[in-house]
């Protein structure tokens, strides 16, 4: 899928939604209490699977507004809901001030809880 944007005088621009999925990610990625975007589904079991599992960030498109689904992993100690809200803020505002693509959601999945080591 692709977002569109048309200047007659200038020509074209097309946005993947892979690049904003990528913009999405380094924006959680920022956030302190985010250890990591991922489904936290690795390990043998999770390579082996059988199923289709899910994008750690996934944009669906909604006549030229975005939606996004991310999973994240929060670091042991840290108020998940204020680190959920804080992804959520960073990622809308990031993807709306780089593409000028409308976010409508942000929809965050925490996939597991990274301990100290």
């Amino acid at each position: 899928m692709e977002v569109k944007n048309n200047n007659k005088n200038i020509g074209s621009l097309y946005i993947s939604t892979s690049v904003i999925e990528k913009v999405a990610k380094l924006a959680a990625m920022e956030i302190d209490g985010v250890a990591e975007v991922s489904t936290g589904s690795s390990g043998v079991k999770g390579v082996f699977a059988k199923t289709n599992l899910p994008k750690a960030v996934d944009v669906n498109m909604y006549d030229g507004v975005a939606e996004v689904d991310i999973h994240i992993i929060v670091k042991y100690g840290c108020k998940v809901p204020s680190v959920c809200k804080s992804v959520q803020e960073a990622v809308k505002t990031n993807i709306q001030s780089m593409t000028e693509v409308t976010v409508s959601k942000v929809n965050i999945v925490v996939a597991g809880i990274q301990a100290d080591n």
